[in-house]
């Protein structure tokens, strides 16, 4: 894969320069794009600057964000060639630090639960999950140092997970979501794909303007870690509790302490409620393309859609409260653990390209708007993550939680 942190420091060591590194990722677009299928669209001549803190870094963007030099198509035939006027906030900003968003990446319609026809290089046969499976894959496939996703339910950490790669949802509203196809406001958040845990957090705490988020040089020390399997939320795959197993031993060899730790009440309960929330926006975000545009909908998202309109502003009032006191207790919880250890997927990705694979152990964490990162879990079998959670606001910790038991794995 490529790693943005290599990248950099080539170019700051003049050993690559960054239109150089522009090349090494279009070159690598050309061999791996047919046998992936994660593109939806490229810019033939970029403009390329030679000077910011990620110039030389070419960006892959979720055909659901707003780009004024590419197509932003949606996943879906309704907008197929529409071009927005104006860049979504989070693509200016890559620019205004010298990144190139260089490509379009494949997304399920309206970023739904409809699957994608792209393929997971690192696992044959195997669905790269959704919806941001361009993204996922581009990064798997060695084809991008860096890729945009969103996530509503589980679709920056699932895709991750099947593909192989690091990832991290942000706390909510850490990245602007202007310009970005909304289909629940209350939850739609935009993540970062990178090849290690070190690209991750150096993009965000570049693109976030802060820089504390960026990893330290020392390890946390010995952080408290509380492992959660989410029982409420049915039983992981036996491959999935091996891979938390692995993931659990390497953070005590490294110094940390972990602890089980099963979530009271009201989080299960709002975890049950998620889906209220999300289909009842959906069902305003997505109103026009379903009055004007119903029958042309993916079968999925048109069901979703079809159930979405009995759900009442009562129901809807109702799991926003159960949300609200979640995060209350959630908070709280953070008084005795630094950093919480759950799975990721509840197992391998499904075979086929039916499906993107099923988001449950993703949900409660985007509902209380937590960071969320992605760590690839060594195997014998197709790619398999583990999930590191922190408190609200506290992405750093995550981040370095997650390092120090990715050195751990590496170790091991």
């Amino acid at each position: 894969m490529l790693s943005l942190v290599d990248l950099r420091t080539r170019i700051e060591a003049g050993t690559l320069t960054a239109a150089g590194a522009v090349r090494l990722v279009e070159a690598a677009i050309a061999q791996g794009e047919p046998n992936v299928g994660a593109i939806a669209a490229q810019d033939p001549a970029p403009a390329i600057p030679e000077m910011g803190p990620l110039a030389g870094i070419a960006v892959g963007i979720k055909d659901i964000i707003d780009t004024a030099d590419l197509p932003t198509q949606l996943g879906s035939p309704l907008y197929a060639g529409w071009q927005p006027k104006a860049d979504a906030a989070i693509v200016s900003r890559l620019k205004s630090l010298g990144a190139v968003p260089l490509v379009k990446t494949t997304t399920s319609p309206f970023a739904s639960l409809d699957p994608t026809a792209t393929l997971n290089p690192n696992a044959p046969g195997r669905t790269p999950g959704g919806s941001s499976a361009g993204s996922a894959a581009a990064v798997a496939a060695g084809m991008l140092p860096l890729a945009l996703g969103t996530q509503t339910g589980g679709s920056v950490i699932r895709p991750a997970a099947f593909c192989g790669v690091a990832a991290i949802k942000p706390s909510f509203r850490l990245l602007p979501t202007v310009g970005v196809k909304t289909f629940s406001w209350a939850l739609d958040t935009l993540g970062l794909f990178g090849a290690g845990i070190r690209d991750v957090a150096h993009a965000l705490a570049l693109i976030a303007e802060r820089p504390a988020i960026d990893l330290p040089a020392t390890d946390p020390g010995a952080p408290r870690i509380g492992l959660v399997r989410l029982d409420f939320a049915g039983a992981a795959e036996p491959e999935a509790e091996a891979a938390l197993g692995r993931a659990v031993r390497a953070a005590e060899g490294a110094g940390a302490r972990v602890r089980d730790l099963a979530l009271p009440e009201p989080l299960p309960e709002a975890w049950a409620r998620h889906g209220i929330i999300q289909d009842f926006e959906a069902r305003q975000a997505l109103a026009w393309e379903y009055a004007a545009h119903r029958a042309a909908l993916s079968g999925k998202l048109g069901a979703q859609l079809d159930r979405a309109q009995d759900i009442t502003a009562v129901a809807y009032d109702d799991a926003r409260r159960h949300a609200h006191r979640a995060r209350g207790v959630l908070k709280d919880l953070f008084a005795e653990f630094d950093v919480l250890l759950t799975y990721s997927a509840p197992g391998y990705a499904p075979e086929g390209l039916g499906s993107t694979g099923d988001p449950r152990f993703n949900r409660l964490w985007t509902l209380m708007g937590v960071p969320c990162v992605n760590l690839p879990v060594p195997g014998d079998g197709p790619p398999l993550g583990v999930q590191v959670v922190a408190r609200f606001g506290d992405d750093g910790r995550a981040l370095a939680a997650a390092r120090m038991i990715e050195r751990g794995l590496a170790a091991g």
